[in-house]
This record gives C-alpha cells, sequence and structure tokens, in this order.
C-alpha cells in the first residue's frame, strides 16, 4: 500500500489531487487521515458521527462540507436520507459516506471517464458533480413524493370509507426528513455560487448557480407538498369524524327503535297477563268459589276482563308505548 503522504505528494507534485474514499470510518480509523492531512478535529467529529445539517465551512486553506443524499425505497415507500461529509485541501479530496448513497462512486466513474479538462479543476470538481447529482437524485425522490400524494389525494376524495390518517402522518414525515436535507442546503451552495468561498475554482463557481436553482425548486416542491398533506389529512380526518358521526346517529336510532319495540312488548304482555291472570284463578277448582254458581258469572268474568284489557291498551297508547 502506498503511503498517503506519498500519494498526496505525488499529486502535488504532477499538479493533481488525490481522492480518499472512506465508509463509516471509526475515529481510529480516520485518525490517521487526520493527522497527515491536518483535518480540522471538529470537522473530523461532525464526519464520523454524522447526523449533520448540510454546511459548508472554510478552515484557512481547507473547506469542509456536508451533502445529504437522498433516494426514494420504492418497496417501503420511505424516502431514504444517507450523508457526505468532504473535505477539500489544494491536492486532495476526503470523503466520508454515511448511508448507502451510490454518489460518489457515480462521481468517480464520470470523472475516470471524462477528459482531462475536468480534473483540471481540481477538487472543485469532485464537490460540484456531487452537489449536482445529491440534488438531481432531490428531483427524483420528489416525483415520487409527488405521485404519492397525487394517490392519497385521490382515495381521500373518492368514495372510500377507509382512514388514511396513518398513511398521511408517514409521508408527512418522510416529506419532514426530506426538507431537513435540502433546506439548509441553500445557503451553502449560494456562497459557492457567488464565488466567495476561496479556494473553489471561479469557473466551476459559476456551474454552482444551476444547483443552487435546483435546491430552490426542490425546497418550493417540498412545500408545496407539505402544505398540501396538510389540507388532505384535515379533510380525511373531517371525513373520518362525518363518518362516525353518521355511525353514531344511525346506532342512536336504532338504540331508540329498540326501546320502541320493546314498551311494545311490554305493554301487550300487560294486557295478556289480565285474562292469563283471571283464568289461572279460575282454573284452580277450589269447591267453594261462590260465584262459579251464579248465573251471569261468566259474563261478569268475560266483561270485567274485557274493560280491563281495555283500560290498560288506552293507558298504553296515550303514553305512547303502542
Amino acid at each position: 500500500m502506498v503511503p498517503l503522504e506519498q500519494v498526496v505528494e505525488t499529486a502535488r507534485s504532477t499538479g493533481g489531487f488525490a481522492w480518499i474514499g472512506l465508509h463509516q470510518p471509526s475515529t481510529q480509523q480516520i485518525a490517521t487521515v487526520a493527522e497527515q492531512l491536518a483535518l480540522p478535529p471538529l470537522a473530523v467529529e461532525d464526519a464520523v458521527m454524522a447526523h449533520q445539517r448540510p454546511k459548508l465551512h472554510v478552515y484557512d486553506d481547507l473547506i469542509f462540507v456536508v451533502l445529504k443524499p437522498v433516494r426514494y425505497v420504492d418497496d417501503k415507500k420511505v424516502v431514504d436520507v444517507s450523508e457526505i461529509a468532504m473535505f477539500l485541501g489544494a491536492n486532495f479530496v476526503v470523503t466520508v459516506r454515511h448511508g448507502d448513497s451510490d454518489v460518489l462512486s457515480r462521481v468517480r466513474t464520470e470523472l475516470d471517464g471524462g477528459s482531462s479538462e475536468l480534473l483540471d479543476h481540481g477538487p472543485s470538481i469532485v464537490l460540484y458533480r456531487t452537489a449536482d447529482l445529491v440534488v438531481d437524485d432531490y428531483d427524483e425522490a420528489i416525483d415520487r413524493i409527488n405521485a404519492d400524494v397525487d394517490d392519497i389525494e385521490e382515495k381521500v376524495f373518492g368514495s372510500a370509507e377507509t382512514d388514511y390518517s396513518k398513511r398521511i402522518y408517514t409521508l408527512k414525515r418522510e416529506i419532514a426528513e426530506f426538507r431537513h436535507a435540502v433546506l439548509p442546503l441553500a445557503a451553502p451552495v449560494q456562497r459557492l455560487a457567488d464565488g466567495s468561498v476561496p479556494g473553489i475554482d471561479q469557473e466551476v463557481a459559476s456551474y454552482f448557480r444551476d444547483v443552487h436553482d435546483h435546491v430552490l425548486r426542490a425546497t418550493d416542491a417540498i412545500e408545496a407538498h407539505d402544505r398540501l398533506l396538510s389540507d388532505v389529512l384535515q379533510a380525511d380526518l373531517s371525513r373520518v369524524s362525518a363518518r362516525q358521526s353518521e355511525i353514531s346517529l344511525q346506532q342512536n336510532e336504532m338504540s331508540v327503535q329498540q326501546n320502541q319495540d320493546m314498551r311494545k312488548i311490554s305493554a301487550w304482555a300487560a294486557i295478556a297477563l289480565v285474562p292469563t291472570a283471571v283464568a289461572g284463578i279460575y282454573g284452580m277448582n277450589f269447591d267453594n268459589m261462590p260465584e262459579l254458581g251464579w248465573k251471569y258469572g261468566y259474563f261478569m268474568v268475560l266483561g270485567l276482563i274485557a274493560t280491563v284489557c281495555f283500560g290498560l291498551h288506552r293507558l298504553f297508547h296515550r303514553n305512547g308505548w303502542l
């Protein structure tokens, strides 16, 4: 293995630059590189720990940049956010990658197969091509999110009675993570486009204007999607609430109907109890029942039963039970 110092020295003497790529290194793994290239300790710590916001810092003759590539995962319907930290010196580039982004490999392939004029711009061209591909991937992810938002909007305002609030919350969370990757990038790219960052080739600096425009468009699209999802969520919650109110009203109507039915059954049972009770009394067959020998006893009992039953019927009908 060629010593790192020799690689950098060779790059310096030939007018080229060395590219050292690291993938999720530990503090010990990056320590040698940091020591030999005099990388700022705080920037090295940020690069190792990851979970940084997109940013740009200038340390004397060294530039530290953090970018957040994203990719849309179709099978999970989520936005996967990775991270790239870059150290740019006069004759070297150190990249620290966290996550599954293939941006750096695409940049390396492009530069290896491109013209030597690209490499003449030095480390600046690596930063530009990396930022450009990162922002291009933003556009692709936004297109996929746009399809998801359109789909959920169509379902919410369609005839389906399903509650889509969980899916909407998931989309809003993905958009929030996406926003954290995009919004802070506008200011660093603006500085690069203005040519105010020392060490960046002035010709390359002008290329960042297009990158900056893409970042602004991505920001606007993300904000628009978030607002639309908020409106869709509100509509979904209102629709679900209305549906629940309708169900509750139907249940109340059923309860009222059941109560009415129970009152009717109870009323008719009370009326039927009268002849049943009277018949039960005269069915006991006691010898000493004087009215059994009375000429009009039978008709008197039938009249009493009819009168009581009629009176009960009128009473229940007046009270709304029948």
